[in-house]
Order: C-alpha cells, then sequence, then structure tokens
C-alpha cells in the first residue's frame, strides 16, 4: 500500500465534517454506541445489583469489543475488494468519529441567542453541550459555560480522535470515541454510577492523558498564530492546568482562558447539587459574547496543526513500520 493512501482517510474525513457537518438526520455510529451503552446498563443493574463494579467492568469490556470488532471486520472486507472501496469506507468512519464543525455550530447558537438577547433561548442552547445545570447561569456566566466547552472538546472531540486515528486508523479512533462516549454517559462521581461508572471514567482519564497535554500545547502555539495572548496562554496553563476534578479537562482550558485573558470555571451547579471549583485564568477582563467566536478559532487552529502532524507521522512512521 502506497504510504500516502494511510493519511488520506483522516484528511478527507476532516474535510467532509468541514462540509457536512453532523447531519442530525442522519444514522449516527456515536448514537448507536450510546444506545448500546444504555441497554448494557439497564441489564447490568438488574444482573449486577450487588457488584455494580464488577457489571461496570464487564459493560466496558462488552461496548469496546463491539466497536473494535465492528469497523474492523467492515474496513478488511472493503479493503479486500478495492483499496479505493477501503479508503472511501474508512473516510467516512473518520468523518463520525471528530466533530469540529458540530462543536462550532452548536456554540454559536448560544452566540447568536446573546446576539439577539434571548437568555432563555442562550440557556437552552448552552444546555446541549454542557452537563451542568444551566437555570441558574447569568448572561456572562452562558458565555463562559460555552467557551468553557468548545476549550474542553478541542481535545475530546476532535483531536484525540484524530491522534488515535494516528495509530490505528478508524479502528482505534472508534476504540476512543467509545471509551470517551461511556464517560460521558456514566462516569459521573455521584451515587448512581459511582461504581457503575468508576472504571469508565477511569480508563477515560488514561486514554486522554497525552492527547490533552499534546492539545494544550499546540493550541499555544495557537494562540501565537491567532494573535492572541500566547505568553499568557503558557502562562495559565502552567499554574491552572490542574484545576479541575479530571487531570485532563482544565489542560486545554486553562490554554484557552489565558489567550482569551478571562477567567473560567468556578463553581457550578449538577443534578441540582453544588459543586465547588477553583478559577481557572485570571478576570482582566470581563468575559464577552465574541470570545465565543475566538474561542472556535483556536479549536479550528489547534485541530488543524494537529491534523496535519498526525497524516505526517501517520505517513512516515505508521507507513515505515508497515513496509
Amino acid at each position: 500500500m502506497n504510504n500516502l493512501i494511510l493519511a488520506v482517510p483522516m484528511l478527507m474525513g476532516f474535510f467532509m465534517d468541514l462540509i457536512l457537518g453532523d447531519p442530525y438526520h442522519l444514522p449516527h455510529p456515536v448514537r448507536l454506541i450510546g444506545r448500546w451503552i444504555a441497554w448494557l446498563e439497564e441489564r447490568v443493574r438488574i444482573y449486577f445489583s450487588g457488584h455494580l463494579f464488577a457489571g461496570g467492568v464487564l459493560l466496558a469490556v462488552a461496548v469496546l469489543l463491539l466497536n473494535i470488532a465492528v469497523p474492523l471486520v467492515l474496513l478488511i472486507v472493503c479493503y479486500r475488494l478495492h483499496t479505493v472501496l477501503g479508503v472511501l469506507a474508512e473516510s467516512v468512519m473518520c468523518y463520525y468519529l471528530i466533530a469540529p464543525k458540530c462543536l462550532r455550530n452548536e456554540s454559536m447558537k448560544v452566540y447568536h441567542a446573546i446576539v439577539e438577547e434571548d437568555i432563555e433561548q442562550a440557556r437552552k442552547a448552552v444546555s446541549m453541550i454542557v452537563g451542568r445545570d444551566t437555570s441558574v447561569l447569568d448572561r456572562n456566566g452562558i458565555i463562559r459555560a460555552a467557551v468553557e466547552t468548545v476549550a474542553e472538546n478541542t481535545s475530546d472531540g476532535v483531536t484525540a480522535p484524530i491522534l488515535y486515528m494516528t495509530i490505528g486508523g478508524a479502528v482505534t479512533g472508534f476504540f476512543y470515541k467509545a471509551v470517551n462516549t461511556m464517560d460521558s454517559m456514566i462516569g459521573y462521581r455521584n451515587e448512581k454510577y459511582a461504581e457503575l461508572g468508576c472504571f469508565a471514567a477511569r480508563l477515560d482519564d488514561i486514554l486522554n492523558y497525552i492527547p490533552s497535554r499534546l492539545t494544550a500545547l499546540v493550541m499555544v502555539l495557537s494562540a501565537y498564530l491567532l494573535k492572541l495572548d500566547g505568553r499568557n496562554a503558557c502562562r495559565i496553563w502552567r499554574r491552572d492546568r490542574r484545576k479541575h476534578a479530571s487531570p485532563n479537562s482544565a489542560q486545554t482550558e486553562s490554554v484557552c482562558a489565558g489567550a482569551l485573558n478571562v477567567r473560567l470555571a468556578g463553581d457550578a451547579y449538577y443534578f441540582g447539587e453544588l459543586h465547588k471549583k477553583d478559577y481557572i485564568g485570571d478576570d482582566i477582563r470581563p468575559i464577552e459574547k465574541e470570545d465565543i467566536l475566538r474561542s472556535n478559532r483556536l479549536m479550528y487552529c489547534t485541530s488543524v496543526l494537529i491534523l496535519l502532524v498526525s497524516a505526517a507521522f501517520r505517513v512516515v512512521v505508521i507507513g515505515g513500520i508497515i513496509c
């Protein structure tokens, strides 16, 4: 196989997302993963009611086996039939694994609602992309939540899948996406999921450890390229990158806060319960609606840089290993 072909699915998948985004009317593999997780959760709670941690491990293994086996078998069949068919199939898979345009579009719904001074619509829009309770958020809190989500999901939703696709194409990409989806559904540290979702949450922390840090470093470079405050982005990252319950979430969030010269995070309500959180960044200036636009530019610049480096790595290093 020509080494250059190894990078085509990643590049094509990203290009398809730029054009198509995430059509909500079409079936989506990640939504199917979510249904599989929800179905398994119901069974685990019935048959492992007294041993939810063990049931959570079994759930995770079942989800991962399916999400490795299905794309692997499909790609083996497609590539054996014809290389072009294999590349096309893998490109579509890669397209489904990343979501930069969806992230931008959903955050821009918040932006447009703020522009129209429709706070209730802005709350509704931001509630679609954050896990916290949004009913208590004021105008600045809504903007802050949108910026934080774009910053954090630059890694989870875009660059981390790209980095895992760099290793083993769409198959390892689906492996990562399955773990990330489990974490978003059952990885909460509350009474309902503390045992059941513990294994999935820790696995997600492990898988995101390196991608979140690489993404943060590239985001600092992006801040310089976009004429944002790159020096402050680096300073705040070094100071505040550990100010989160997750070992990974504050990595990109701290860079974004520093690049924009705003303060993010702080206390938030989840399921009606107040969670005390440290602030990230300095309150150099009030946050404003344009920061949603700036965070999206930062997300796209970071994603493109990582995509290009990953594509080159896949051609030179992975291609060299295969040959």
